[in-house]
């Protein structure tokens, strides 16, 4: 008995020393957090003893690559500290509490730093580093208590895969300096590094599979880490797709569970091009708005009739055309009473479903109060939902398709904006030359291709129509839609008097702030910006390659496109054009 108890005692011992895979990524996690921080340490020496600007550049983009270390874990776990340390260097506005929240960070440090460093920045320079420095360490203050999952780290390394191709590789976190590319390899590395706890078996082919796509993914960001040339179409297909591809195969392998919660972007996403890889239930609000087929086809037919009009006069079909990807080719559509115009541009209502906020001020953040707000415009629709409901109650077809539809419910306000939202959403399918192409279904032209390139590489855009939904709903959670200050003009060439957003929430950073819209059937979509003012998609690049409102002069404080010129060359500036055709949708709404 007493050979058996110490039989027992020894592999108790031996499984209590064994540590829990998740345990050893959290070791490696704290170990990189405590580098950085000493990393930051050294930048913050360089600018007190005042060194050259040449090493102060070069030891920040040391630090900031090293960030990309534990940037996987960091965003996943703690976002809003990593907002902190790494968000954009523009202000926010906190809307329930009414405030202004000032930017910190390294893209604040790197705009002090970059193109030129300026010994008069120093005060503020060091204070930034501080801030960096408290962030930092409230993240290894709290990473020595979480407690990681197999779950939880899989997933975190399967979306930092998609940051890498949509906020990494696109200079979203690296605007001045452009070293995206090169700060690619570490956001690698480190999941090459994590992967390594799991690929105990060095035979397993799906194991072997992830680690040398990860292996031939740095060894082509080591080739050409030139951010204007960089080939992302060529990672993407041969690294990205296929490396998020074989994580999730290796997470089903290793018989670790997917998350089964609602989320904007599917917790089975093996790609971010797959097929209905986006969920329209965890952007539709609440659970009895699900969509269903006879939601569907009862939303279209109320789309096109114009019993939800004031007079029976107009429908929601009168200034969406299916053949113009639901827009109408007017600047600004004929007000109601025919005696006006309304206030902005027909927005398209196709792929427009996986947002957060609606219309050009994001006053509303579902798709039903988008309907309910055109319906009772008076400018656009004059019409009253309950009224509407009683002519409706009258029509026996109706009748049928609303108990169909809505069995609890019957016919009422709620019944036709749900049904209304179910048939915009179901506009939503995500299916271009573009989203083949990257499916590897079609190929593209060489000036397609390079089109890609410049849109998410020197011509910036994707750093705000963010891919893969190319529109203003930021990756890789899709949990928020931004808005820009681009400072649009006018016809007469000066700027637009539309306040934009500022009209909703009265903050001055807000003046003249747009929501950022999808650009997917931009072909069909003209004319474009909030009022119309410009015909063809060549006007609306050279407004970009002029740097927006600041090339035309306005001199606004608040602009968020950067404001520096793009410098496209004519070639350049017709390839955006044919990359940009590639996102209409090649099966067409009737």
């Amino acid at each position: 008995m007493k050979k058996y108890f110490s039989l027992f005692l020894l592999i108790f011992l031996f499984s209590c020393q064994k540590k829990e895979k998740s345990q050893e990524i959290n070791i490696l996690f704290k170990a990189d957090i405590q580098h950085l921080i000493q990393d930051v340490d050294q930048l913050q020496t360089a600018i007190v003893t005042n060194q050259s600007p040449l090493k102060l550049q070069s030891q920040f983009l040391k630090t900031h690559q090293n960030y990309k270390g534990i940037e996987m874990l960091t965003e996943y776990y703690f976002p809003s500290v990593a907002k902190a340390v790494n968000g954009p260097a523009i202000p926010e506005f906190e809307e329930n509490d009414g405030k202004v929240i000032a930017p910190e960070g390294f893209q604040v440090i790197e705009e002090l730093l970059f193109p030129v460093y300026e010994k008069q920045s120093k005060d503020e320079l060091l204070k930034q580093i501080g801030i960096l420095n408290a962030n930092l360490k409230r993240i290894q203050k709290t990473a020595a208590t979480n407690t990681l999952t197999d779950a939880h780290v899989f997933d975190a390394m399967r979306l930092e895969v998609f940051r890498i191709m949509t906020l990494g590789i696109t200079g979203f976190d690296s605007p001045i300096a452009k070293n995206s590319i090169a700060e690619a390899i570490p956001a690698l590395q480190s999941i090459q590094k994590y992967f390594k706890v799991y690929a105990e078996n060095k035979k397993d082919r799906t194991a072997t599979l992830v680690l040398k796509t990860i292996e031939d993914g740095i060894k082509s960001l080591k080739r050409n880490t030139d951010f204007d040339s960089f080939d992302r179409a060529s990672f993407i297909l041969n690294t990205a797709n296929p490396l998020s591809r074989s994580l999730y195969q290796a997470q089903m392998k290793l018989g670790i569970p997917v998350f089964k919660e609602v989320r904007g972007l599917r917790t089975t996403a093996q790609t971010l091009f797959d097929k209905e890889v986006f969920d329209p239930e965890a952007f539709s609000g609440f659970p009895d708005y699900k969509t269903t087929p006879e939601k569907i086809a009862l939303g279209k037919l109320l789309f096109k009739d114009p019993v939800l009009s004031g007079d029976n006069s107009r429908s929601c079909a009168s200034c969406h055309h299916a053949d113009k990807a639901f827009t109408d080719g007017m600047e600004k559509a004929v007000s109601f009473d025919g005696n006006a115009f309304v206030e902005r541009n027909t927005p398209t209502l196709k792929n427009i479903a996986f947002q957060r906020a609606f219309f050009a001020d994001s006053k509303v953040n579902y798709l039903e109060d988008q309907a309910v707000a055109v319906i009772t415009n008076k400018q656009e629709m004059h019409g009253d939902m309950e009224a509407a409901a009683l002519k409706i109650k009258t029509n026996k077809d109706y009748v049928a398709r609303f108990k169909n539809a809505f069995p609890a419910n019957g016919i009422n306000a709620f019944a036709i904006k749900n049904a209304l939202g179910s048939y915009i959403r179901s506009l939503s399918n995500y299916d271009s030359k573009f989203d083949r192409y990257m499916r590897g279904e079609l190929t593209f032209t060489a000036d397609e291709k390079a089109g890609f390139n410049l849109f998410s590489g020197k011509a910036k855009c994707a750093s705000c129509h963010f891919i893969p939904l190319i529109n203003g709903t930021v990756p890789p959670h899709f949990d928020r839609s931004e808005s820009e200050v681009l400072g649009v003009p006018n016809k007469n060439n000066v700027l637009d008097v539309d306040l934009g957003k500022y009209a909703i929430t009265k903050a001055a950073i807000h003046k003249y702030s747009f929501k950022t819209p999808t650009i997917r059937n931009v072909e069909l979509t003209a004319p474009y910006m909030h009022n119309g003012v410009f015909k063809t998609l060549e006007e609306v690049i050279d407004f970009y390659n002029e740097a927006g409102g600041e090339g035309l002069g306005f001199k606004l404080d608040n602009q968020t496109l950067p404001t520096d010129k793009l410098n496209l060359t004519s070639l350049e500036k017709k390839q955006l054009t044919v990359f940009m055709r590639t996102l209409t949708d090649l099966i067409r709404e009737k």
